[in-house]
Order: structure tokens, then sequence, then C-alpha cells
């Protein structure tokens, strides 16, 4: 990596940390993209968070998981895909509605399909009424982390699933669109929130059918050998 980013108000663990997440992503996006793409994503990916983080030593870890979707993404608007599907949830704050449905289908689809989230005005950190909630169903979003969205991860996304954002959802034409219209959790307490995490968990399960996407404990999880008996009168 060339380490020609420059940043005052940068500590040298900080610089530190950055070289070392390029050299991370330069190693994992080795062929598809050269130092100056990786480092570009890296360090913008690093002045989006600069000013929300509410740690400021957790940044570069932050920009390096925000630059590594952001490079995947590109590679997907590039031809480049390895077949799964994309979704990407977007709501105003990315702490609350949209957590929650990534939370639910990264759950849900495994490794068989992609999901991401993003905000029009991204919170410093994810809503705790939501974390509570969602652990009570045995998901644990509290490691996740409101982030914008860039054209590249627009563009790399099979189904962009909007709530709430309005106007500010970018729109890009022959994009697969749904608005799911849910309540905004902010400020409220679990109880409140729960309904709309279930809303939530069934429009989450129905669009991975609608995608093709397998569902623990869905039909086409069965074992193969498996059928349930035949009802009284019908024959196979």
């Amino acid at each position: 990596m060339t380490g020609t980013y420059k940043r005052d108000d940068l500590t040298i663990d900080q610089h530190l940390a950055l070289a070392t997440a390029a050299r991370r992503l330069g190693e994992e996006f080795t062929g598809l993209f050269g130092t100056e793409t990786i480092e570009r994503f890296l360090h913008t990916s690093y002045d989006q968070f600069a000013g929300k983080a509410a740690v400021a030593n957790f940044l570069p870890l932050l920009a390096e998981r925000f630059a590594r979707q952001r490079l995947y993404a590109l590679a997907r608007v590039e031809g480049r895909s390895d077949g799964r599907p994309i979704v990407l949830f977007l709501c105003v704050h990315n702490a609350g509605r949209s957590q929650m449905a990534l939370g639910f289908f990264e759950h849900l689809a495994g490794e068989h399909a992609v999901a991401w989230s993003g905000g029009s005005e991204f919170a410093s950190e994810v809503n705790p009424a939501a974390i509570a909630v969602m652990a009570e169903v045995g998901i644990d979003i509290s490691k996740g982390f409101p982030k914008p969205w860039t054209e590249e991860i627009v563009r790399a996304a099979d189904v962009v699933v909007t709530m709430g954002c309005g106007d500010a959802c970018p729109i890009f034409p022959g994009k697969r669109y749904e608005d799911w219209k849910l309540d905004d959790p902010m400020g409220k307490d679990p109880e409140w929130v729960r309904p709309i995490r279930d809303e939530i968990e069934h429009r989450v399960r129905t669009l991975l059918a609608d995608l093709g996407v397998p569902v623990p404990g869905s039909a086409p999880d069965l074992a193969p050998d498996f059928a349930p008996p035949p009802a009284p009168g019908l024959r196979h």
C-alpha cells in the first residue's frame, strides 16, 4: 500500500490500524482491485465515520468493514458475482428498523444470500431497544453499526427495501424496490418495539421465500426422505 492518506487528527495507532486494514483488504481483493482503489475506498469510508463514531479508536475498524462491503459491491457491479442475491435495507438512521431486518435476514438466510443496511442520516449507534428485543429472539445485533449508503452498494443490490427514508432514499431506474411502512422505534421502549420486530420478521421471511432462499424450518429444509402421511382419501 502507498500509505498516502494524511489527516492531522489521526493518532499513530490509527495510522497503523489503517495501514494494517489496507494490507488486509489488498490481500482479500488481490487480482480484483489495485492499491489505489482499495486505499481510496478505505479512506473515504474513514471520513464518512469520522464525525459519527462514539469511540474514535474504533474508526479504522468501522472504515475497514464498510470498505470491504463497498469493494464487494463494486465487484458485483462490474460483473463479478458469486450468484447470491443481495438485499439492501434502508431507513433514516440505520439504527432500528433496518438493523433488525438485517439481523433477521442474516440469521435466516445464512450463506445463501447477502444483506446490507444503511441510513440517510445514519446514527452513531444501534438503538438499544432494537438490540434488546432482537436478543429476546436469539439474534445479536449489538455488533452492528449504523452506516450510510454509497452508489455502488445500491447498484449492487438485487432488492432495495426502504423503511421511511422518503425522498432521501436513492432511486435507480430498473432496480427492484419494496417500501415497508413501519413505525420508527427511535426513542421507544422495548414493549413498543416488539410489534415492529415481529412485523419485520414476517416481511423478511416473505422476501426470502420470494427470492427462493431456503429458510430453516421451512418445507424445503425437511429431510429428503421425509414425507407427511397422506390425508384420508388421497392417493399418491
